[in-house]
This record gives C-alpha cells, sequence and structure tokens, in this order.
C-alpha cells in the first residue's frame, strides 16, 4: 500500500480560508431552509427563532470537535480520515463509505429540486425526456466545471453562494426594517430636546406552549446546520489547514445561526398563517417586494440548491480519492488529471451515479440513512479526537478545558439518536454490512497483488 501511495501525485494546496468557507456554507445552506420555517413554526410556534439559535449552541460542541479535527490532518479525507487514524483503515472506509453514500443521497434529490424549480420557468422540463436530458446536462456541466480546476470551481461556487446569499439577506433585511413599528411624536423642542423616536419590535416567545413538540423541531433544525462535514474532505488542497480550517468552520456556523434565527422571526411577524405555507420565503418575498419578489425567491432557491450540488460535486469525490490512495478502492479513483490536476475520475463516477439515482428516481429508499449516518460519523469523529491529536502538528488548533465539550458533543449527538426511526436503523445496518464486504473484497485484491 505504501508503494502506491508513493506512485500518486497529491492534490495541489490551492484551497485559502475563502475556498474554504464556500465549501462549507454552501455544505450547510441547500434547500432545506426555504421550507424549514413552515414546519418550524408548526411544531414550537413563535418560540422557533429561539430554538433555531438553542440549536446552534448544541450543535457548536460537534462543530468545535470538528474545527479540532481539521485543523490536525494535512490529508485529504475529512471523517474518513479523522476515523482511519483512530481506529484503523476499516474503521476509515465505513466512515468514508457511509459519507459517499449519503451525499450520493443528498445529490440526486437535490438534482430533482433543481430540475423541478427549473420547470416551473420552463414547463417542458417536466416531461419524462426533457427530464431525464435536462438532468444529464445539469449534471454535466457540475462536473465539467469541477473538472477543469480548482479555480474555476471556486469561482462558479463564489458566484453561486453570493447569488444565494444576498436575496436571502436583503428579506431577512428588509424584512427586519418592515417589522419597526416606528412612530414619531410631534418633531419639537421639549425642554431645549428634540423628542426622542419610539421604536417597537415584535418579540418572539421566550418560552414554548405546552403543544411544541421541541424533539421533532430540534431533529429538523439539525437539518439546517448539518453538511459542514463534506465541506472538510479537501483538507489536503488547503493552503494553511490548521489556520483556515476552524476559522472557515466557525465563521460559517455564525452566519448560519444568526440568519437562521433573524429569518424564522421576519416569517412568524409577517406572515400569520406560516405553519400552513407552503413556500414560506416565497410568499414573503411577495409581501416585501411584490411578484417580482416570489420571482426573485424561486430564481435563489436554484441557485441555493446549485451552490450545494457544486460544492458536493467538489468535495465528495474526494472521498473516494482518498480511499484510493489508501488501496481501499481501485487506483483509477486517485488518478490526478496532468492537465486539471482535479480526480477526473472520481468526479465523473460521483457524477454518473447521482445522475443514475435522480433519473431514476431509486435514490429515495436510502433517504432514510441521511439523519442517522451523520450522527454516527460526528460520534465516531468525536472519539477520534484523542488519537487524531496525538499526531498532530505543533501548530494545530486545539479545544480547550479538557473532555468537557465532546463529551456535550456526544451527549447531543446520543439524545438526538432517540428521534431516529427504525427504517433509518435498518438501512444504515445494511449500508454498512455492504461497506464491510467491499472492504473485505478490496483487501483480498491487495493481499492477491501482493
Amino acid at each position: 500500500m505504501s508503494s502506491q501511495r508513493t506512485e500518486l501525485d497529491h492534490l495541489p494546496r490551492r484551497l485559502g480560508v475563502g475556498a474554504l468557507w464556500l465549501l462549507i456554507i454552501n455544505g450547510m445552506i441547500g434547500a432545506g431552509i426555504f421550507g424549514i420555517p413552515a414546519e418550524a413554526a408548526r411544531l414550537v410556534g413563535d418560540f422557533s427563532p429561539l430554538l433555531f439559535l438553542l440549536t446552534a449552541l448544541l450543535m457548536a460542541p460537534v462543530l468545535l470537535c470538528f474545527a479540532e479535527l481539521s485543523s490536525a490532518t494535512r490529508e485529504t479525507g475529512g471523517p474518513a480520515r479523522y476515523v482511519g487514524i483512530a481506529f484503523g483503515p476499516m474503521a476509515g472506509f465505513q466512515a468514508g463509505w457511509a459519507l459517499y453514500i449519503a451525499r450520493l443521497t443528498a445529490l440526486a434529490a437535490n438534482f430533482n429540486l433543481l430540475q423541478s424549480a427549473l420547470a416551473h420557468f420552463w414547463p417542458t422540463l417536466g416531461e419524462a425526456g426533457p427530464r431525464v436530458l435536462s438532468l444529464g446536462l445539469l449534471t454535466a456541466l457540475i462536473a465539467v466545471l469541477n473538472i477543469i480546476g480548482v479555480r474555476w470551481a471556486m469561482r462558479s461556487l463564489g458566484v453561486l453562494t453570493v447569488g444565494k446569499l444576498l436575496p436571502l439577506l436583503a428579506l431577512t433585511g428588509f424584512g427586519l426594517i418592515e417589522l419597526m413599528d416606528v412612530q414619531f411624536i410631534d418633531a419639537q423642542l421639549i425642554n431645549g430636546q428634540l423628542v426622542a423616536v419610539t421604536t417597537q419590535f415584535a418579540t418572539p416567545s421566550v418560552w414554548p406552549t405546552h403543544e411544541a413538540d421541541i424533539g421533532a423541531a430540534l431533529l429538523l433544525m439539525i437539518y439546517a446546520f448539518v453538511g459542514f462535514e463534506s465541506g472538510l474532505i479537501p483538507g489536503g488542497e488547503a493552503r494553511n489547514p490548521q489556520r483556515d480550517m476552524p476559522r472557515a468552520l466557525l465563521a460559517a456556523m455564525l452566519l448560519c445561526g444568526a440568519l437562521y434565527a433573524l429569518m424564522q422571526w421576519v416569517c412568524l411577524a409577517l406572515l400569520p398563517e406560516l405553519a400552513s405555507t407552503p413556500r414560506p420565503l416565497v410568499a414573503l418575498g411577495e409581501i416585501l417586494f411584490g411578484p417580482v419578489g416570489a420571482v426573485l425567491v424561486l430564481a435563489t432557491i436554484i441557485l441555493s440548491v446549485g451552490g450545494n450540488l457544486f460544492g458536493s460535486m467538489f468535495s465528495v469525490p474526494r472521498v473516494s480519492y482518498s480511499l484510493a490512495r489508501e488501496g481501499l478502492l481501485p487506483s483509477a479513483f486517485a488518478q490526478i488529471s496532468p492537465r486539471y490536476q482535479t480526480p477526473v475520475f472520481s468526479i465523473v463516477v460521483y457524477a454518473l451515479l447521482g445522475w443514475t439515482l435522480a433519473a431514476s428516481g431509486s435514490f429515495v429508499w436510502l433517504a432514510a440513512l441521511s439523519v442517522l449516518t451523520r450522527l454516527l460519523i460526528y460520534l465516531a469523529c468525536i472519539a477520534a479526537m484523542p488519537a487524531v491529536r496525538r499526531q498532530a502538528p505543533a501548530d494545530a488548533w486545539q479545544l480547550r478545558g479538557g473532555p468537557i465539550l465532546p463529551l456535550l458533543g456526544v451527549a447531543f449527538c446520543l439524545a438526538l439518536l432517540t428521534q431516529v426511526s427504525w427504517q433509518s436503523v435498518l438501512a444504515t445496518a445494511l449500508l454498512l454490512a455492504v461497506g464491510s464486504l467491499l472492504y473485505l473484497l478490496a483487501r483480498w485484491k491487495a493481499r492477491a497483488r501482493d
């Protein structure tokens, strides 16, 4: 295995903190935020803005653990790499395999969502033949932009990110302005002083009502914060992972927590029937900016899903690349294009699998393993921290406070596991069993070659 690693080129280190932030933020902000406000309002009502902040605080220990892990290694692979360092190649392969399949399922689902959003503007795309063709063209476009180089990929991802964040920030900002009930008392001097302006804000409920379903709402809101782990996979391409990975991760978390909470507050205040509104942000855009606002939000959905797809197409093929470098997948997955300096074969395979699943709709049964797979990966990575820390470079970023934050992260993940369905457990068990067979097959072939 070691001889194979020396024969393969490394991916060049071209990702700065901005590029890493783009990958992480697009992993976190996808399509979910456009539908979550209504369901959150249905489950916990006026308490939902504060619950978004609470969810961010509960996720913070998990995220801080990943900040240390991402700073402690200079290799590509993310969670697969962290788990492999601590528990051996089989555990690392299982983590990489589970992450790959979970992200592939999300990729297929988001391709269908993007195609459906485009069909709103061009109804012909909703027909069977044009649907499959448009999915193929979308997949090919995103794959090609990722193949032809990191610089092109990051420029494209940057445009998509600006295109989705600016409208979301505009909705939130103008919504907050709309919330202000400003009354100017007679502008005159009274005792030599100008009368002050009175400003009143709509305030969310501090405590949930007895009908609130906190557990279900918390599990729902977790969807708005997960996905950051895929942005950590290309650590081997970061210029300075020890410094830049934690910074990018924390900046993305702070932005998401503040944006989600403020947006939920605005939706509650301006949409009285939020809990029963099918597309809350589209409705909010129409209230604030008229029919143009609704179209703007629909376009934002397209850009948001596109950014999520683009980030996934960049990061996840690096999992198969990393596993191939360890001799756990065919060496073709680790080959780097001499011209473009990207893992072309890994990207093409991931794109073809995503297009096949999206076009056939056969990914739906895999959706059940998404939450459980992520939680198991989080738990495994937190458990790997002592071993990863022992081999970390001297300038790696480390948590303070001993085991307190890791234990809080473990407790949070274990609490969420109580909300997981048996369908998820069975689907994940089957996934890991298949992963074990693939690992044993790879090892058997490796021994046969030796």
